[in-house]
């Protein structure tokens, strides 16, 4: 799968997770922009109208994933696709993502194939 500059948020409070995705993400084509926080990520998010798509880590020491997702969805950038990462993945985390509008969910360490084709659904 190759994209041609599409722009993928990372919002991960842990930098070496975010080098390993953008590494991955970049040699796809993807362009990537990154936030080590929540509030950093949404801020980013309302100012580039052209994220394709944001990864959000559900666990950080600013914001939970919960209530950034709750943040994003009632802002202008509800129709973007968001996919929750999680490290702790426990029985229900899935649904409970979805259910607060995550458009899918990814458990860590992240499976690359399992990543990109969750990738290739939601972004053209």
């Amino acid at each position: 799968m190759t994209v041609t500059m599409k722009k993928v948020l990372i919002i991960d409070d842990d930098s070496r997770n975010i080098f390993a995705l953008q590494a991955v993400l970049k040699a796809k084509g993807f362009n990537c922009l990154t936030a080590t926080g929540a509030r950093e990520g949404i801020d980013l998010l309302t100012k580039q109208n052209e994220v394709s798509i944001v990864l959000l880590d559900m666990m950080m020491p600013d914001m939970d994933g919960y209530e950034a997702l709750k943040e994003i969805r009632d802002g202008a950038c509800k129709a973007i696709p968001v996919i929750a990462v999680t490290a702790q993945a426990m029985v229900g985390d899935r649904e409970k993502c979805l259910e607060a509008g995550a458009n899918d969910y990814i458990s860590k360490p992240i499976d690359v194939d399992q990543l990109l084709s969750v990738l290739q659904r939601f972004v053209k």
